[in-house]
């Protein structure tokens, strides 16, 4: 789905303010009401907006350890390693890749001795060959999308 530009004023808009309701953003853009709703209802039911929760962030809640691992996986083991990682309350993502590894997973711990039980709950499955990680130093640039949102929406 392509996003015109009175989309990624909203979505702008809804990153900048995530608290802000439907009448007053309809305010702020000089649009009808119905309108803005009309486009949060499209932008849902596509897939464009998939939430309207909370941005946690994993440090306040005790977590500040961050790693990405890389998994090299058993050959037709991508379904029960899914259930397994799912079951990794550390396990924040997960990604299949191509490249030197099969699947690339974030994951967060209390501490780097925590991370290490992290990581040996993580490769203590039958389905994992192998993992290779490598723990996050700084994010200098975290998850963000309005740059995108712009460039989509010109």
């Amino acid at each position: 789905m392509s996003i015109d530009r009175l989309d990624g004023r909203l979505l702008e808009l809804l990153t900048e303010e995530p608290r802000i309701g439907v009448l007053e953003a309809s305010r702020r853009l000089g649009v009808a009401r119905g309108t803005v709703q009309a486009r949060l209802d499209r932008m849902r039911a596509t897939g464009v907006i998939r939430g309207f929760g909370p941005d946690v962030d994993p440090a306040a809640i005790g977590y500040p350890v961050t790693a990405f691992a890389t998994l090299e996986i058993k050959q037709g083991q991508g379904p029960d390693v899914r259930v397994h990682l799912t079951s990794v309350p550390e396990v924040l993502e997960l990604h299949t890749i191509t490249g030197e590894g099969d699947m690339l997973c974030r994951i967060v711990a209390r501490s780097n001795a925590d991370l290490q039980q992290v990581i040996d709950r993580v490769v203590g499955f039958d389905g994992i060959v192998r993992a290779s990680t490598a723990i996050v130093m700084e994010n200098p640039v975290p998850m963000r999308m309005v740059p995108l949102v712009r460039q989509a929406a010109p």
